[in-house]
């Protein structure tokens, strides 16, 4: 069953902006685990509460907790979904070409990626926007050791236009460029979702949420932590995955220092 949304409340946009806008990082180098992170974001963190195309105080509250860890010395790199502006799967049974409307999503996540930049950067953080799908005027092309050394660099890297082939979905995308940039960990943020779970537990009271499990674990019971091709990938190169809450503030730090956050889906149970 879907990862879902837990029964608890989250704080609003305003209120985790709040709590972040004068936070500093606590934490060094030293305390990190993970050196370099490839964290997802899918297209509903831009939309926020509001459920408008991008939702500005939410997508600030995320620069804020992206910018802590930047200030830590931790390497990030950044995939963007588009489900808040686009969704090629749906649009495609209502008529649209599958592959056309794949391609008009890729396009939709260069949008997300140029409003995250430019929200990064006014926060003083370097970043780079690459993208699997030429777009020369507003983003270099993906370019596996150009992006590497960005990072080592100490900019912060988006990856736009999924992987560039229609089909295959942002998560996989997360996935490959992970393993391609050699990351740590693969960093699965959700929306007011708190981990994986058995079932949805706003269906099912019974419903129970995994600390940790193993990646043939989640294939195997089918519980929608990504899409099978992604979930492969990572079980194959056995990258770790944190499916955590970004909403709650603090979690981001508290994933790549290897604290109890979310769930952990790894090669080990």
């Amino acid at each position: 069953m879907i990862d879902s949304e837990g029964p608890s409340e989250t704080a609003s946009s305003e209120t985790v902006l709040s709590s972040l806008a004068s936070a500093e990082p606590k934490l060094k180098v030293s305390d990190l685990k993970y050196r370099r992170v490839l964290l997802k974001l899918s297209g509903e963190a831009f939309a926020g509460e509001s459920h408008g195309i991008i939702d500005i105080p939410a997508v600030r509250a995320i620069v804020l907790q992206i910018k802590n860890l930047f200030l830590m010395g931790v390497e990030i790199a950044i995939v963007v979904g588009a489900g808040n502006i686009w969704r090629g799967a749906t649009v495609a049974k209502d008529g649209i070409d599958r592959v056309t409307a794949d391609y008009a999503g890729m396009l939709a996540t260069v949008i997300n990626a140029l409003a995250l930049q430019d929200m990064l950067e006014k926060e003083g953080v370097q970043t780079r926007t690459q993208s699997a799908i030429t777009v020369q005027q507003v983003a270099e092309p993906f370019i596996r050791r150009r992006a590497i050394r960005h990072l080592e660099k100490g900019r912060v890297v988006i990856f736009a236009g999924g992987t560039g082939n229609p089909y295959m979905t942002t998560d996989t995308a997360a996935a490959l460029r992970a393993i391609e940039i050699e990351a740590g960990v693969l960093l699965m943020a959700k929306n007011r979702v708190d981990g994986v779970y058995s079932a949805d537990p706003l269906k099912h009271k019974d419903a129970v949420k995994y600390d940790r499990m193993t990646h043939l674990d989640a294939l195997n019971k089918r519980l929608k932590v990504m899409d099978a091709t992604a979930l492969s990938l990572c079980l194959e190169n056995k990258l770790p995955i944190i499916v955590f809450d970004m909403t709650t503030p603090g979690n981001l730090e508290r994933a790549v220092t290897g604290a109890s956050v979310g769930t952990l889906i790894s090669s080990e149970s």
